[in-house]
């Protein structure tokens, strides 16, 4: 069978750039075959599917050398225009993608571009938007809709192109754990049923390893570092060497002294055969400890009885009582659309709730006016785009200081030290429209964290972050926790931030808080991550199958473990 896509001694370097991006890369990926491209931010992978879907070189120029093939044809000779009827993309960054004012005009627009008859069209459109489960929505406007919703249009939109190739570019950054599995079971389901080659950038490892993929590509530094089975990759040290997450239980056999083998099918947890790690598990189980920091401050925050509709019929949230100590680092958590962000507004002003209290230091802060508010608490909100107000990098950071009078000089030291922390100082001189998305999300954390705010809440602080740069900032944010008493509040979809770096978290559903608990309980308890569509730590499914007695007590004890270790 010839490759589908095929790179020999492929090497590029962009015109801007002194060194190549990627260097000879030697890969080829077969029709019908589901292919995982992962790696640190930086290492080229992004450039990899740049090269596949044409945006290099017709919108990126650069420096080849080697060839690519793209169904056995030369890129430069199809053109961007070509290749677009073989590969489709499905951007991270969903809303870069629309362009019809409803879901049926956006799928429909390949096709309008290439004059299909109306009545076709209709039935075209109607087949793909059931594929993609979207045909309750093509009267919807795309911007009304959530990250889940959002992306099964995108796919609707490349789809209807009837491509060979489907590529997509971190599909679960933006999503609740819930949405994420279903979006990987819509993904599988259209490789199966309709033998499309499958090619997908995501640093989250394991949610995507939910369902099969026959290869993951490994690149670091421009360079192809593994082309193997998830199995025999889940058995060696390569991803630990590269900075990417590994899957928290292949991490609790390790962390056990643990040997995988590749032979007990380590790639999904439910398969996995456990039966030769059980008594290293259990020891190790029996011998760890566990230690929790305790906040017994007063409260920093305060709500009661909160409630808040945009229109009168449609209730957002519903009688919200909760209270966070100051030092808390805590997490919010629920599927997409369940009222976190509205949480978030409400506390900063941004929205003004139909009745109830919020209190700040135990004072009624509904007085005071957003720039007030702000004095205390910080907000990071999810799309980095709707933050950024200055063409540079520096400008952006120092933007808060300076409207505050804050002398030149301090501003500078503050800003340097914090785009350090933030892995941003190299590019302090850049343009912010030179940088990915997770780039600028760092930029807009940046931003608020030089203020040093009492209170900051977090929407999504590291989504589309690679492992190193999600460790590097929620290190920083633990240590300003610590060390200044900040009270930081994270509105998050991952299961795992929740895990590691907090002791309490809020969840919520249908507007209502349903717990406030441990991370631990909340993941081990099945009627609370069925009804906030969140997903059951695979350290639980572990612990069963290692006959733990208590599964919410091993999670808590690797929680532990990993707090010390780091």
């Amino acid at each position: 069978m010839e490759p589908i896509i095929e790179f020999k001694n492929y090497t590029f370097k962009y015109r801007s750039q002194v060194e190549p991006t990627l260097r000879d890369i030697n890969l080829k990926i077969y029709p019908g075959e589901k292919v995982l491209i992962i790696g640190p931010s930086g290492s080229g992978k992004s450039t990899l599917a740049n090269c596949i879907n044409g945006l290099v070189p017709f919108s990126y120029s650069g420096d080849t050398e080697g060839t690519l093939t793209i169904k056995g044809q030369d890129p430069n000779k199809l053109g961007i225009f070509g290749l677009s009827k073989i590969v489709g993309t499905v951007l991270q960054d969903t809303d870069g993608q629309f362009i019809g004012l409803t879901v049926a005009e956006d799928i429909a627009f390949a096709l309008e571009n290439d004059c299909v008859p109306t009545e076709d069209m209709h039935r075209m459109v109607d087949g793909v938007a059931e594929v993609v489960d979207v045909k309750n929505l093509l009267d919807h406007a795309p911007t009304e809709l959530s990250g889940g919703q959002k992306q099964r249009v995108s796919m609707g939109g490349v789809m209807i192109d009837d491509v060979e190739v489907l590529l997509f570019d971190e599909p679960l950054a933006n999503l609740d754990p819930a949405t994420g599995k279903r979006a990987i079971e819509l993904i599988d389901r259209i490789q199966k049923d309709q033998n499309k080659t499958i090619v997908i950038i995501e640093h989250r490892l394991e949610d995507v390893l939910y369902r099969d993929v026959d290869r993951i590509v490994v690149v670091g530094e421009g360079k192809i570092v593994a082309d193997t089975t998830p199995d025999e990759l889940l058995a060696g040290d390569i991803l630990m060497q590269e900075g990417i997450r590994e899957p928290l239980y292949v991490t609790a056999l390790k962390h056990a002294g643990c040997k995988i083998r590749p032979e007990n099918h380590p790639q999904h947890v439910d398969t996995m055969e456990f039966a030769p790690y059980m008594a290293q598990v259990q020891n190790w189980f029996a011998e760890s400890q566990n230690t929790k920091k305790e906040c017994s401050g007063e409260a920093v925050l305060q709500i009661t009885d909160l409630n808040f509709s945009y229109r009168k019929d449609q209730p957002i949230l519903k009688n919200i009582n909760l209270s966070v100590k100051k030092g808390e680092m805590m997490a919010i958590v629920g599927k997409n659309g369940a009222g976190k962000t509205t949480l978030s507004s409400l506390i900063c002003g941004f929205l003004t709730p139909n009745s109830g209290s919020i209190y700040l230091n135990g004072e009624d802060i509904s007085p005071l006016t957003i720039k007030e508010r702000g004095e205390h608490i910080g907000i990071v909100m999810q799309n980095p785009n709707q933050m950024i107000s200055k063409s540079m990098i520096f400008d952006e950071v120092a933007l808060g200081l300076q409207v505050r009078g804050v002398p030149e000089d301090e501003i500078k030291e503050r800003v340097y030290e914090t785009l350090k922390i933030c892995g941003l100082y190299p590019f302090r001189n850049w343009p912010i429209s030179a940088l990915s998305f997770g780039q600028k999300k760092r930029v807009t954390i940046a931003s608020i964290l030089v203020m040093n705010p009492e209170i900051l809440i977090l929407d999504e602080p590291t989504a589309g972050q690679d492992y190193r740069h999600y460790t590097e900032i929620m290190e920083f944010l633990k240590s300003i926790n610590e060390e200044r008493g900040t009270t930081i509040i994270m509105i998050t979809h991952d299961m795992h931030l929740m895990l590691e770096y907090t002791d309490r978290a809020f969840v919520i559903a249908d507007g209502e808080l349903i717990a406030d608990d441990t991370p631990a309980k909340i993941l081990t308890n099945d009627e609370i991550a069925d009804r906030a569509y969140l997903k059951k730590t695979s350290l639980y499914e572990m612990a069963v199958k290692c006959q733990i007695p208590s599964p919410s007590q091993f999670v808590e004890h690797f929680i532990s473990y990993e707090r010390t270790v780091r």
